[in-house]
């Protein structure tokens, strides 16, 4: 009877133990199938440090094709680093252009796919969105962004909860061109000169007037001294700000 019953245990344990690792590896995948933690705050950014006399320039492109190679003219003519939001959508109807931005070295974030409404979808419909996004502008430009503008600059709960967890930082913006009105130059010239700051993220988007700004603009910020960088730029200073702020406050207790 042992020589009958020994084998039937060892087969016994042996499927056992391949239900086990079966399950765990399961177990491991569905982990890895969920939403990535938090891994950026969710709490949205509006300018850089207020320290360091730096500006970035940003465009929302979601339409305007026409007028993004004019713009990228001029941003290369006046060696000036932007960056650029763009919608997923918007990228695969264009890839050249898509492409052609991150080639001449323009920070590229992520606008969403196809520019809804992100306070009225739910928190896995704005992952959805982002992550989408996130793989057509990989595909296009090599690039993974992480750095997310919501479309309507939309920051409700839900919005920021789910950028934090597709891992990205929510950009806003502290002074708004509303070039999307397509008001003349000078205003939007004016709009930015009387409410410039050290870390201000300017919004735009690419319009004809704003083709038409963007030269004197440039011109003006750079006769005030200022340096335009990427919005990432603008994220390590405040970061630098942050921890010596912190520093300071330790060392003071």
């Amino acid at each position: 009877m042992r020589i009958l019953v020994l084998p039937f245990r060892k087969g016994r344990i042996l499927f056992t133990a391949m239900i086990v690792v079966t399950l765990i590896g399961a177990v491991f995948y569905l982990i890895r199938s969920l939403p990535n933690p938090v891994k950026a705050t969710t709490t949205p950014v509006y300018q850089g440090s207020q320290l360091e006399k730096k500006a970035a320039l940003t465009f929302n492109v979601v339409w305007g094709e026409e007028y993004v190679p004019q713009i990228l003219d001029t941003l290369k003519t006046n060696k000036v680093t932007a960056t650029f939001f763009i919608g997923g959508q918007w990228a695969e109807d264009f890839p050249a252009l898509a492409g052609q931005i991150a080639q001449d070295g323009h920070e590229i974030g992520n606008h969403g796919y196809s520019h809804p409404h992100p306070d009225r979808l739910s928190r896995s419909a704005n992952i959805d969105e982002i992550k989408k996004t996130d793989e057509v502008l990989f595909r296009l430009t090599g690039v993974k962004p992480t750095l997310f503008a919501p479309p309507y600059g939309e920051r409700g709960d839900v919005v920021l909860k789910a950028a934090g967890e597709a891992g990205y930082r929510t950009i806003l913006w502290s002074i708004d061109t509303i070039d999307w009105q397509r008001p003349d130059p000078s205003i939007i010239i004016r709009r930015v000169t009387e409410k410039l700051h050290n870390g201000a993220i300017v919004l735009m988007h690419p319009t004809a007037p704003t083709v038409h700004a963007l030269p004197q603009m440039i011109q003006e910020l750079k006769k005030e001294g200022y340096e335009m960088v990427s919005v990432s730029t603008l994220l390590k200073g405040l970061q630098k700000e942050d921890e010596d702020k912190s520093k300071t406050d330790r060392d003071g207790s």
